[in-house]
């Protein structure tokens, strides 16, 4: 369980951390602007690139995440879907009932066989 509490906090973390909205990126450079670290003009494009750059750290923690679970996933050896419509294409073909085969057709007599029978 605690395990599971730290991986909670790491994500949260993570998420808090790449996660910014326009007024938080906002206030940062109105921060910058009065301490004189940016110009006025720039303002408005150093909000667009801090919010591009949360939104690309976002999806690249997504990424992250996303193959790490996989790779949990494969490890502790889980059937994937493909597996299991596998499966069920097998347990099909084995429940069917075996086809009934059909005798051989038998021939006609042949016209001297049946002469020699009358």
């Amino acid at each position: 369980m605690a395990r599971n509490d730290a991986w909670r906090r790491y994500l949260d973390t993570g998420a808090a951390f790449v996660a910014l909205s326009r007024s938080r990126a906002e206030t940062i450079v109105k921060d910058l602007v009065k301490t004189g670290e940016l110009q006025q003009e720039r303002a408005q494009k150093a909000v667009d690139e801090l919010l591009d750059r949360s939104r690309k750290n976002t999806d690249e923690i997504a990424k992250i995440v996303r193959r790490e679970l996989q790779n949990q996933l494969s490890a502790l050896g889980l059937a994937t879907q493909e597996d299991i419509a596998r499966l069920e294409a097998k347990i099909q073909k084995a429940s069917r009932p075996p086809a009934a085969k059909k005798a051989p057709a038998k021939k006609a007599a042949s016209g001297s066989a049946a002469a020699e029978k009358a």
